[in-house]
């Protein structure tokens, strides 16, 4: 059942993942580890930074936002360390400026949720200028839509009407999409 899809990673096959989604983050690091990679996993700002100072890795993804802070600052570790790290941030909230920020300080490559192991990969070996190939199942607009919607209802600690108030919706229209399922 396990294939080895190893690809060419050069001699250092480190990789850091720092997401505080425990579930995701073990999946991904499983994913990676069958791809060749040998992943080390932090669920935090300072669990990342720790790492990224003791053992800087050669690959690294960071979600932009954790618990305890912004995965930015763990990019700036890693680049004050290991300026030849190749870093792709993962995030929930696709803005552009979060995105030139994200380059600004060191990030290879920029990447909203959810992405896989596939995505992930193509990230951190992309080489040169050249633009990723794009995803093979990109997300609906629906679904796209449905998954922010849910965002900024966990965000406000499910409360109906501040997320309307949030998103400039009447709640009871809001009400009705919660009531109903995801989208493909």
């Amino acid at each position: 059942m396990a294939e080895d899809m190893s690809v060419d990673l050069g001699p250092d096959r480190t990789l850091l993942l720092v997401d505080d989604d425990e579930a995701f983050v073990k999946r991904l690091a499983r994913a990676m580890e069958r791809r060749g990679f040998l992943p080390e996993t932090a669920e935090s700002v300072a669990a990342g930074k720790a790492i990224a100072h003791a053992r800087p890795p050669a690959y690294a993804v960071v979600d932009l936002r954790l618990e305890d802070g912004n995965g930015l600052d763990v990019v700036e570790a890693l680049r004050e360390r290991r300026p030849d790290c190749r870093i792709v941030v993962l995030t929930g909230y696709g803005a552009i400026a979060t995105a030139v920020a994200a380059v600004k300080i060191g990030a290879t490559d920029y990447l909203s949720k959810p992405a896989d192991a596939n995505d992930v990969t193509n990230a951190l070996l992309a080489k040169g200028e050249a633009m990723p190939a794009p995803p093979e199942n990109p997300m609906s607009a629906d679904r796209v839509r449905w998954e922010h919607i849910q965002r900024v209802y966990e965000m406000c600690d499910r409360n109906v009407s501040e997320t309307a108030r949030r998103l400039s919706m009447h709640r009871r229209t809001l009400q009705r999409i919660l009531a109903k399922r995801s989208p493909k």
